[in-house]
């Protein structure tokens, strides 16, 4: 008989501990990084000082799901992304079958938060929506009751465990009507008893299925954005958070407000305002000569072409040409999508002679953006909704694992400017 991915954790749990108090115990005085004046007041890029071990993110090889690439992975669903992310390896067909019927268990979404939303003042942001709406269900939280009560910190996980099974089973249903009541798109959609995560969501959201292509889309789009390693600002956001025992609900509202942030979430609107203002320019898909002319254009300007660089990696981004080979598949005729594929041909070649880009090569909002575009999603401000709904998944699986392992409260030693002066011996 299958087991649940409660039964399937529990059983991982004595192993991981122990680890843990080896490497503590044995190597705790060891060092793993350290800290030069420009990381501690950049922001701490590079400082290895945290752990997290449901995927890393190589600079040549981009993202990898517990040891597995994530090209190699775009054919699973987002069920099975989530159960690889905190089991360590997918689930079995039977497994996949029990998980997805706990996860519809878990789907009602209180009617005291579709009141919420629908008092809201009609200008507000849709990720303001959602993040209001994941914290008021904190109401609906078990790990809350249950700290209440008293229960030995063993334990924590289980509770957590249970919220996080909770806020993913409604955040897509949750993230659909927000579109449906901002956008004003009549009548909210009931979930499916049938269809799987991604493909629910599509249907809710009310998206043409175009024979299954749509769904094939949505899927895609959640596994890709599953998780980033622990260090991005909503998974670290919701790491401090949770590491203050504050609940799941808690903790995935407060990441969600990091991933609302311009530098952060909003990315994959940007490259498609300039994939579009490049197409206005020139009256329709530019050609290779017109998108060089206008990547100088912008270059010249002080301005930077979204999309081009991160802050790890230093070659394409895998989730960029997955969603490539998806376009060139089901879109090459559209006209945004070969203005998304003429820019990857054109503009890593102005940014090489440019000079100045760590990293000429795409990140994956360089053609996410038109991906939801030419599939009816048109609303720029919401795609970081769409996000947010992939990135719950890395940031409950983290939580979870860190709530098993007893990872300790997040807190760093600051310094002032003051102090850092003098130790650098700056007068």
């Amino acid at each position: 008989m299958a087991k649940s991915i409660k039964e399937k954790f529990e059983a991982l749990i004595p192993k991981l501990r122990e680890e843990r108090v080896k490497l503590v115990k044995g190597h705790g005085d060891k060092k793993i990084s350290e800290c030069t004046v420009a990381q501690a007041i950049g922001g701490m890029r590079g400082v290895k000082a945290m752990v997290c071990d449901t995927s890393v993110v190589e600079p040549d090889k981009g993202l990898i799901i517990r040891g597995v690439p994530i090209m190699k992975l775009t054919k699973k669903l987002p069920e099975e992304i989530f159960w690889m992310l905190l089991i360590g390896k997918p689930p079995t067909k039977d497994e996949l079958a029990g998980f997805q019927k706990e996860l519809k268990a878990h789907g009602e979404v209180p009617n005291y938060v579709w009141r919420i939303l629908k008092a809201m003042p009609k200008t507000s942001h849709p990720m303001a929506m959602l993040d209001t709406a994941i914290l008021a269900m904190e109401n609906e939280s078990v790990f809350r009751k249950r700290y209440a009560e008293g229960m030995s910190k063993m334990d924590y996980w289980e509770p957590a465990l249970e919220d996080a099974m909770r806020v993913m089973g409604t955040i897509h249903t949750i993230a659909a009507g927000v579109y449906r009541i901002k956008y004003k798109k009549a009548d909210l959609i009931n979930p499916s008893k049938k269809l799987d995560w991604a493909a629910d969501f599509a249907k809710m959201l009310g998206l043409a299925p175009k024979k299954g292509e749509t769904y094939d889309m949505m899927r895609l789009y959640l596994t890709l954005h599953c998780d980033h390693e622990g260090g991005n600002v909503s998974a670290n956001t919701c790491h401090t958070v949770g590491s203050a025992l504050s609940d799941p609900f808690y903790a995935v509202s407060a990441g969600l407000n990091g991933l609302a942030g311009p530098l952060h979430g909003l990315a994959n609107q940007e490259c498609l305002n300039w994939v579009l203002e490049t197409m206005d320019k020139f009256g329709g898909a530019p050609t290779e000569e017109q998108i060089e002319e206008y990547a100088w254009e912008t270059l010249n300007s002080g301005k930077v072409i979204p999309g081009y660089g991160h802050a790890v990696l230093r070659v394409t981004d895998p989730r960029f040409t997955a969603f490539l080979e998806f376009g060139r598949k089901h879109l090459k005729d559209k006209p945004v999508f070969q203005t998304v594929s003429r820019v990857y041909d054109v503009v890593p070649k102005v940014l090489k002679k440019h000079g100045k880009a760590k990293n000429p090569w795409p990140n994956v909002d360089a053609g996410s953006g038109s991906i939801l575009y030419n599939y009816g999603l048109k609303e720029f401000e919401y795609y970081t909704v769409l996000f947010s709904v992939s990135r719950s998944m890395g940031m409950l699986t983290q939580l979870v694992l860190n709530r098993a392992l007893g990872t300790p409260i997040t807190r760093p030693k600051s310094v002032s400017t003051e102090w850092l002066k003098k130790q650098v011996g700056m007068k």
